[in-house]
């Protein structure tokens, strides 16, 4: 079931004054030929350093191993598998993400063997406002991205978080081994997927709409490691219908544009350069509230009024000729694997 509804344009102003306040609260600081679409996500060998101007304003998986390994079990373990669901942010500001449907899910585990229970979830590494928007620095021509999203695993499952205002629903069980063939396809899916993507880009809300490009967010990594528990033989299953946060953008087909390089180390882009740099200058960080309501309105107007929108995805530019519902948050059902 899809609950989202077509927008008008006051609420399209209204679904992008949700997601600038998100990326308010959580700021810190080629030529193609003929193109298949979604354009499939880049993966990378290994997982590069950390600039260190990008500093998040909560450090990254605290609790957990800082090499990101995870614990063997033994293989006559059987593991409960748990479906956790959450407001974004609930520990600071409760339900009142979840009151819009913009939640946050993980997976938990638990060892019938040892007693012990963890929790596995996929988030940004300086949060959300950084994965989806640059910061503009006077010493760099291009936007500076601050984009990196990762596993985090860690032990226990902090009951109250995921049940107070979200899930907690125990959804399988798997036996020590397949637990530890997860763990690999784990630690090998967070080397090579690295960077975060809010939007799901598409060119209509319709069942038969085109999708330009796919999200890569903490959704889709739940969804990926369900996939991959079925692969090895487990079985899943809810009581409750399993639905999941999407963050819809909807345009015309988009047009590359190119890289870094292309765009803002050649004079000839001057003019497209500008053009990428004034249209991310309405979602800076660290804005007063009269800065950000200017700055909303700049942005309704480049993407209602004008219709645009840059994506950067994959290290690359593309433009994205906006129309009607502009932009949509809705609440689908997403099955688990059968």
């Amino acid at each position: 079931m899809n609950t989202g509804l077509k927008m008008s344009p006051a609420r399209c102003f209204y679904s992008l004054l949700q997601i600038c306040f998100l990326a308010l609260i959580s700021s810190d600081q080629s030529v193609y030929g003929t193109q298949d679409w979604p354009v499939p996500y880049k993966r990378f060998d290994r997982r590069p350093v950390t600039d260190p101007y990008c500093q998040a304003l909560y450090p990254f998986c605290p609790t957990g191993d800082p090499d990101g390994r995870i614990p063997y079990m033994r293989d006559s373990d059987v593991i409960s598998v748990f479906r956790l669901q959450t407001p974004v942010w609930e520990f600071k500001y409760g339900d009142l993400l979840g009151k819009f449907h913009i939640m946050h899910d993980a997976i938990g585990f638990s060892s019938s063997e040892t007693g012990r229970n963890y929790t596995m979830e996929w988030y940004e590494l300086f949060q959300l406002g950084n994965c989806t928007f640059p910061h503009l620095r006077k010493d760099t021509a291009a936007p500076f991205w601050c984009n990196q999203g990762a596993a985090c695993f860690y032990e226990g499952i902090d009951d109250e978080h995921w049940r107070q205002n979200g899930t907690l629903e125990k959804v399988g069980e798997m036996s020590g081994e397949q637990f530890n063939n997860l763990a690999r396809w784990v630690q090998e899916d967070n080397e090579t997927g690295i960077y975060y993507e809010t939007w799901t880009v598409r060119s209509d809300p319709g069942l038969n709409s085109t999708t330009w490009f796919e999200s890569y967010d903490c959704s889709q990594f739940v969804h990926r490691t369900y996939r991959k528990i079925k692969e090895l033989g487990a079985k899943l299953s809810s009581r409750s219908q399993t639905n999941y946060t999407k963050i819809y953008l909807y345009s015309g087909e988009p047009t590359y544009l190119g890289d870094d390089d292309s765009i803002f180390g050649q004079s000839s882009m001057k003019a497209l350069a500008t053009d990428i740099r004034e249209f991310y200058h309405s979602f800076q960080p660290h804005q007063s509230m009269i800065q950000f309501i200017l700055s909303l309105m700049e942005a309704y107007k480049k993407v209602v009024l004008e219709k645009t929108f840059y994506l950067y995805y994959n290290f690359e530019y593309w433009h994205l000729p906006m129309k009607a519902p502009y932009i949509q948050i809705t609440y689908e059902e997403v099955p688990l694997p059968h």
